[in-house]
C-alpha cells in the first residue's frame, strides 16, 4: 500500500503541518519524509527548541521550515480570518490567544493554503485536534460530522488483504444519516488505498432475522446509503459472518452480492467499531493504521499520544495521500 502511495506523494510536492514540532517522534519522522523526498514538513514551534531537540536526537532537518506562532509576520491576517470565520463566536483577543497554540496556529496555515494538510496529536487529545478543524478548516458541503476509518492490511500467501472500518474513534452513537455520511466517506477513502469498496452496515441480524431499534437504524441506514449513492456496493443489515464469509452468506442471505465478500465495515456506534478493529488487529494479525478523519475541507489527522516515529512517519503518508 505505501509504496504505491510514496510513489504518488514523490511528484505531488505537499507540504503537510506537524503540529508539535520539538517532539522527537516527530521530527524523526519529518527527517526521514524530507531525506526520502515523500513531501515537505513543517514543523511549528519554537525555532531553537526546535532545533535543540533536533541536535539532541541527531535528527537532520536542515531543510525543514520551522515557524513559530509567536514571531510569524502574518499572524495579523490569521487573527482577522479567525475572527471572520467564528462569526462573532470568539473576541479578536480571543482568537489572537488561541493562534498561539500549535494546534490552531497549523489548522489555520491550512485554512490559508499555506500548508495542505495537517497531523497533531502526539501531545495533543483527539478534541484538541478535532475541534480547530471543525471551526477554521469545517465539514465539506453537505456534511454535518466529521467521521473516521482504520485502514487495514495483512499480508497473506496471495497478496495484501485490505479492510476498511468506521466509525471506531469519533461518533459515539451515530444516527441514520450520520451513518451514511460516514460509509460514503469511507467508500471515498478506501478508493485512495486501492481497496474496491464493498460495503457492509453491520448488525447481530442479517437481513430481517433479530428484531430491535439498532438493528431497524443499520436496515434504514443501508438502505439510505443505497438511494444517495446507487454506484457503491452497499448491504445490510448483515451480520459479521455473512458479510465476510461466502459459505455463510449462502445460508442466510443467498444471492446478495457484497455479502460474504465485504471488505468496508460500517458499525453502528463507537463501541462495536472500537472493539471491531481492534480484535482485527490484536487477534487477525492485522495492521491498523488511523483514526483517518473523513468528512473534512481538507486532510487532517489525529496521532494517538502513545504512537512511535513509525507511526508518525506511516500517518504523515497516509494524510497527504487524501490530499
Amino acid at each position: 500500500m505505501f509504496k504505491n502511495l510514496i510513489e504518488k506523494l514523490k511528484k505531488n510536492h505537499t507540504t503537510l503541518v506537524f503540529t508539535e514540532g520539538s517532539d522527537p517522534r516527530i521530527l524523526e519522522a519529518a527527517s526521514r519524509l524530507k531525506q526520502e523526498g515523500i513531501l515537505q514538513p513543517l514543523l511549528i514551534g519554537n525555532e531553537e527548541e526546535v532545533r535543540q531537540a533536533a541536535r539532541e536526537g541527531d535528527f537532520d532537518i536542515e531543510d525543514i521550515r520551522i515557524v513559530d506562532p509567536l514571531r510569524y509576520r502574518r499572524m495579523e491576517e490569521l487573527v482577522d480570518k479567525m475572527v471572520q470565520l467564528r462569526k462573532g463566536k470568539l473576541s479578536r483577543e480571543e482568537c489572537g490567544q488561541l493562534l498561539r497554540k500549535g494546534n490552531y496556529f497549523g489548522t489555520m496555515l491550512v485554512k490559508m493554503g499555506v500548508a495542505d494538510c495537517l497531523l497533531g496529536g502526539a501531545t495533543y487529545s483527539t478534541a484538541d485536534t478535532v475541534r480547530p478543524a471543525l471551526q477554521l478548516v469545517k465539514t465539506k458541503p453537505g456534511h454535518s460530522i466529521v467521521g473516521s476509518c482504520f485502514i487495514l492490511t495483512r499480508e497473506g500467501q496471495q497478496g495484501t488483504e485490505m479492510l476498511a472500518m468506521g466509525d471506531c474513534a469519533i461518533n459515539i452513537k451515530p444516527s441514520e444519516d450520520e451513518l451514511v455520511e460516514i460509509a460514503i466517506e469511507m467508500a471515498e477513502c478506501a478508493k485512495i488505498f486501492g481497496i474496491d469498496p464493498q460495503i457492509a452496515f453491520l448488525s447481530y441480524s442479517t437481513k430481517g432475522s433479530g428484531k430491535g431499534e439498532d438493528v431497524d437504524k443499520m436496515r434504514n441506514a443501508a438502505q439510505k446509503a443505497k438511494e444517495a449513492r446507487p454506484d457503491l456496493p452497499i448491504e445490510g443489515e448483515l451480520q459479521f459472518d455473512a458479510a465476510v464469509s461466502p459459505q455463510v452468506a449462502q445460508t442466510k442471505c443467498k444471492g446478495l452480492p457484497v455479502a460474504g465478500r465485504a471488505n468496508t465495515f460500517v458499525f453502528p456506534d463507537i463501541n462495536a467499531g472500537n472493539i471491531g478493529y481492534k480484535i482485527a488487529q490484536r487477534l487477525g494479525g492485522f495492521e491498523a493504521y488511523g483514526p483517518i478523519l473523513l468528512g473534512l475541507n481538507a486532510p487532517i489527522n489525529d496521532l494517538s499520544r502513545g504512537c512511535n516515529a513509525q507511526e508518525v512517519y506511516y500517518m504523515a503518508i497516509i494524510t497527504a495521500a487524501l490530499r
